[in-house]
């Protein structure tokens, strides 16, 4: 089959490197893929495939990219489009609505729909709201990353259709990066434990939050923590980290291109956020035996972690709880037979049957 797999834009961060994955993973099944992003984040590169074509619309904007989009749909003859992202979702079928393509389109939702929708009459997010119980009539599939979200889902769309399918995560390609070289001395010559957090430094991600808890740690234990990924926040936890007088103890790495050879020779992983749809580095740091820490957010850690079988979580926005969180973590860290189980349900050949199933294809 011809398949397409869209995302608004790439950069180092959940949506757009899980439908890499997705691409990669219906071209190892023998389909004809290309992928295509609207838009690139300055100073990322993505990855190299020789197995799908990958384009770029040079759209910063989802709804810049209307034009394109159904010119796609139109004129490249593809049997199925998987989308991500509901603003993104919703171009796309309006694409094959004005188009009248029969071409079988499969929508992902990210991230909570409180965050996108709203009852606020003549609001933006209302208007949207409006417009997108119109056009998702035309999709095939309306997905979720969790079981937690398709339950607001249903709250938010009286008659939602949508259904849980996870991101892959698990694939050879990724398991081949556990192992890849560190050049990091914390890791490679470990004295102390180590923990490590990964994703983007933005408010709701609770680095702030993290490092305050592990400022409480250090009195019970000496550890040194990592902080992968980049962000707004940057500058800001830059201060506090030498306001705490944590500059021996803490690391900010910025974006990195591999963060699963951190994550397999780190002692915990933690995730303080707020809110998540599904955290595909708390999975990624499961899979590479990496002990998880998580917030109780409302959608994903719970799911992931089976109600604290595969892991520890703590409540949201409490640097104590995440502190003693991390303290159970790191003097009783869990099996990773235990741990390998609980990726199983990410990995790319159950994920790639399940959207087919729902397909009809």
């Amino acid at each position: 089959m011809k398949i397409c797999v869209i995302a608004a834009r790439f950069g180092l961060s959940g949506v757009p490197l899980a439908q890499f994955k997705l691409a990669r993973a219906l071209s190892r099944a023998g389909h004809e893929v290309e992928l295509i992003y609207g838009f690139i984040n300055p100073g990322n590169k993505i990855p190299n495939s020789d197995s799908f074509k990958i384009s770029i619309l040079n759209k910063k904007r989802v709804l810049m990219m209307i034009l394109d989009l159904i010119t796609i749909v139109k004129k490249k003859n593809f049997n199925v489009i998987f989308s991500a992202g509901d603003h993104l979702n919703a171009m796309v079928l309006l694409s094959a609505i004005i188009t009248r393509s029969k071409i079988k389109i499969s929508c992902s939702s990210r991230v909570t729909p409180f965050d996108v929708y709203s009852n606020f009459l003549f609001s933006k997010k209302w208007i949207f709201k409006q417009i997108m119980k119109i056009v998702m009539l035309r999709a095939n599939v309306l997905s979720c990353v969790s079981k937690d979200m398709v339950n607001q889902y249903k709250q938010v769309f009286k008659f939602s259709k949508h259904i849980c399918i996870y991101n892959i995560v698990k694939d050879k390609y990724s398991i081949k990066k556990i192992y890849e070289d560190i050049d990091e001395e914390w890791l490679l010559n470990k004295v102390d434990p180590v923990i490590v957090s990964a994703g983007m430094l933005e408010p709701w991600k609770g680095n702030d939050e993290l490092i305050i808890a592990f400022k409480k740690l250090l009195i019970f234990k000496k550890v040194k923590l990592i902080i992968l990924g980049d962000g707004s926040m940057r500058k800001n936890l830059e201060k506090l980290i030498t306001k705490l007088e944590l500059n021996n103890y803490v690391k900010l790495k910025g974006n990195v291109q591999n963060p699963l050879k951190y994550f397999s020779r780190s002692d915990v992983f933690v995730l303080s956020s707020h809110v998540e749809g599904m955290p595909n580095a708390l999975i990624e740091a499961m899979m590479s035996g990496c002990t998880p820490v998580s917030t109780n957010c409302d959608t994903g850690p719970r799911e992931v972690l089976v109600n604290e079988k595969y892991g520890y979580l703590v409540p949201v926005k409490d640097p104590d709880a995440l502190c003693e969180g991390l303290l159970k973590a790191l003097n009783n860290p869990i099996n990773k037979k235990l741990l390998e189980e609980a990726v199983e349900p990410f990995d790319e050949s159950i994920i790639i049957k399940k959207h087919f199933k729902h397909l009809n294809i």
